[in-house]
């Protein structure tokens, strides 16, 4: 993010909340967002978290989450400039302690609960299925830009995703289907001390809840569909709904869960290499992190 555009975002928040200029110290940044925390003269600290489209309507959802009764920091106050979004967020503080899998799975029971929202996206069965044909779209203007050209094995493994898409996308309306918080992990979930928070929405939508518990223990390791299995009858446990264990598309929930969650990675992985990202010199990175993933949907959907 240009230094000049950082700082004019910084200053419009501060006169809105009257605020005046504050000690910075970079939390997190990355190519797209970016987390700052601010010390103000007085003592007292925020959070300015800054992100660029499409995660740009982050405010409105982390507002939507907190009238629905879902423990999340406050926004201060929020501001676009030129397309992105800077936030000035409630300061957590140092976490007491990691997140474990039963505070996972009560932040999720307690989350696809909340009354849903007509702002966030749906995804629903037609928009699971399609998410294959998708990113073969993807993978084909990404082609006519002369980039992704090694990846025929990549375009086989989307073909046979798609054809079995039908039939595997089966009961992605089954209960839970709901609010989706979409990157559902345990750094997402702040264990304080006056109790947790969840934070990160931009990418929120009403779908499978599912898809949250397949996320919560993250895509690098290879997916074990027996902890997943664990992790549901946790979360049945906590109060979520017993039609969380139950099969769908033809396959055992857990499967199911890993296999979707993973494809709509894969399709997100390909729509920022060529729409948000759109920098060639990333393409070996995104082509194998989707290859990865394509081995995982293969086994875990049973195409």
């Amino acid at each position: 993010m240009d230094t000049t555009l950082n700082t004019d975002l910084l200053d419009n928040l501060l006169t809105i909340t009257g605020r005046c200029a504050a000690k910075r110290e970079e939390v997190r940044v990355w190519s797209m967002s970016g987390v700052e925390r601010l010390t103000f003269t007085d003592g007292t600290t925020a959070v300015f978290k800054y992100a660029k489209r499409p995660f740009e309507s982050e405010d409105q959802t982390l507002r939507l989450a907190d009238n629905r009764g879902v423990p999340v920091p406050a926004v201060h106050a929020s501001a676009v400039v030129d397309g992105w979004l800077g936030m000035l967020l409630e300061d957590l503080g140092v976490a007491v302690r990691e997140a474990d899998d039963l505070d996972g799975a009560a932040a999720a029971v307690v989350l696809h609960r909340a009354r849903t929202a007509a702002a966030l996206p749906i995804v629903d069965r037609e928009r699971l299925r399609n998410l294959p044909s998708r990113a073969l779209e993807h993978l084909s203007r990404l082609r006519k830009a002369e980039r992704w050209q090694d990846a025929d094995d990549v375009e086989g493994a989307l073909d046979r995703i798609a054809q079995a898409a039908e039939a595997r996308s089966a009961g992605a309306t089954v209960a839970p289907f709901g609010w989706v918080h979409s990157e559902f992990h345990p750094t997402s979930l702040h264990i304080g001390r006056h109790g947790w928070r969840l934070l990160d929405f931009a990418r929120a939508f009403t779908g499978p809840g599912l898809l949250d518990l397949a996320s919560w223990h993250g895509t690098l390791d290879t997916p074990d569909p027996v902890r997943m299995r664990v992790f549901l009858d946790a979360y049945v446990t906590e109060g979520g709904t017993p039609d969380a264990l139950s099969e769908r598309g033809g396959l055992p929930a857990e499967k199911w869960a890993l296999g979707w969650h993973r494809m709509w990675a894969v399709e997100w992985f390909m729509e920022q290499s060529i729409r948000w990202i759109n920098d060639p010199a990333t393409d070996p990175a995104y082509i194998n992190a989707v290859r990865r993933h394509l081995t995982d949907v293969l086994y875990l959907l049973e195409v």
